[in-house]
């Protein structure tokens, strides 16, 4: 992925308004994010933790959406799998939503999808972070296979909230 500055990221947001894009939190890292290594930027608001937004260039415009997620489940630890990057972890991922674009969001209307809770898909998939737990799935598919599956799950996925 390019990197992106502040401005083009919230300029980005189409599930949001304009002055919503413009109050929502940004991480101040950019310079610092392993581009080279993401085919989304994801993160988290540290001051609403059911919070989360996701930039990402499928058609190489940068589309960015704020998702919801639930608050942990106490004691919660089920095995799920992420529909993204298809990484299955124990009690890392949770079920986002996010509100559809245009009118259809404005009315309620909104699209859920299970993703890693820390949205470090592209991170997982390279093989540079690991699940807390270990545990991963065999696949004789290559890394470029895997990243190629997660682009275009991410792709789809961010189709059905702009659609």
């Amino acid at each position: 992925m390019k990197p992106l500055t502040e401005q083009e990221i919230r300029a980005a947001f189409v599930n949001c308004s304009k002055g919503e894009s413009k109050r929502l939190y940004v991480p101040r890292d950019l310079a610092d994010r392993p581009w080279d290594d993401l085919d989304y930027l994801g993160w988290r608001d540290p001051q609403s933790p059911g919070r989360a937004y996701l930039v990402a260039a499928p058609t190489g415009r940068p589309q960015a959406v704020a998702l919801r997620s639930p608050g942990p489940a106490a004691g919660l630890q089920r095995r799920s799998m992420c529909s993204i990057c298809l990484t299955t972890r124990s009690g890392g991922v949770v079920l986002m939503v996010a509100p559809r674009a245009g009118k259809a969001g404005k009315q309620g209307d909104s699209v859920g999808s299970y993703l890693c809770g820390d949205l470090d898909c592209s991170l997982y998939v390279r093989g540079k972070k690991d699940t807390a737990d270990g545990a991963r799935v065999y696949e004789t598919l290559t890394v470029e296979e895997k990243i190629e599956r997660t682009t275009a799950n991410l792709a789809a996925f961010l189709a059905k909230v702009t659609a």
